[in-house]
């Protein structure tokens, strides 16, 4: 059986150089745009929506070569929301993976613009014949991740993040992570059925895997970032509690909050019992989800 980090690791590489491919360099003008979309996207980081990508594809037979380039697309996507999220403007950091956010290492214009630039070479990548050969399998593609991230996804639950309703329940928390954080993984898991071309009931499974491993990886962040050590974590920590946020662990407590996560644990786990040994990294990887230290 082949062992979750090594996998993680070599996933990660393996993006790594490709999104070092399709991302601009050169010596351009707007060189320092490039410089910051580089730095955004190439510096450390556990490449787990790639890992996603890759190891949901292998699932359903589809080459390496091919699902790469989505998990470059994604982690770019990744990468532009969290350039964004560090802003002043919203969660307002300056520290980001162990390193000073990109706001912080170039200014805020160059930072706001990195973002928007990797935006869309994410669905330019998506879109390519390279990603795939049949043109309804890459326009599902540019669909599905265009939910994922929009008012309906990703965006969404940030707002949610930013302004919660008033007497917030986990029902409330929940629907924002769902959004915020789950959307994203859940098209980093769909995206091998996609490009396999699986059954609708395999989709759906992984779906459903995707979404409470999201919520059970969220719930786990929002302990780490009360229990969690700031130089493991490569972040600042006890930002939620300064920043009054609303999170799982408002609602619930510690105790309850960490016994909803390995029940959703469960819950994902469960969605994989149709697969067989092909779907363990996906086994593995929600296990992490909720063990991880950082």
């Amino acid at each position: 059986m082949s062992d979750f980090k090594t996998d993680l690791a070599a996933i990660a590489t393996q993006t790594d150089a490709v999104m070092s491919a399709l991302l601009p360099a050169g010596e351009a003008p707007e060189a320092k745009l490039y410089d910051a979309m580089r730095y955004a996207t190439l510096g450390p980081g556990k490449r787990l929506r790639p890992f996603f990508v890759v190891s949901s594809a292998r699932m359903f037979g589809v080459a390496d070569e091919q699902s790469l380039r989505v998990a470059a697309a994604t982690e770019f996507l990744h990468s532009y929301s969290l350039i964004h999220d560090d802003l002043p403007a919203m969660d307002d950091d300056d520290l980001r993976r162990g390193r000073p956010t990109v706001h912080k290492a170039f200014d805020e214009a160059t930072a706001i613009l990195a973002g928007d630039a990797l935006l869309p070479l994410a669905f330019e990548v998506l879109a390519a014949e390279a990603t795939h050969a049949s043109p309804p399998v890459r326009c599902e593609l540019v669909s599905q991740l265009a939910r994922a991230v929009g008012a309906g996804g990703m965006v969404g639950g940030q707002v949610l993040d930013l302004e919660p309703p008033a007497d917030s329940t986990y029902g409330d928390v929940a629907r924002m992570e769902r959004m915020k954080t789950g959307a994203l993984f859940a098209f980093s898991c769909e995206a091998g059925s996609i490009l396999g071309q699986a059954p609708v009931s395999a989709r759906a499974a992984m779906y459903a895997y995707a979404m409470d491993m999201g919520l059970a990886f969220q719930i786990a962040d929002d302990l780490l970032d009360l229990e969690g050590d700031e130089t493991t974590l490569g972040k600042r920590v006890g930002k939620d509690e300064k920043a009054g946020k609303v999170t799982a662990i408002t609602i619930l407590g510690v105790d309850a909050a960490r016994a909803k996560a390995r029940s959703l644990l469960d819950q994902a786990l469960g969605h994989l019992s149709a697969f067989g040994a092909e779907a363990e990294p996906l086994r593995q990887a929600a296990i992490f989800a909720v063990e991880r230290k950082a």
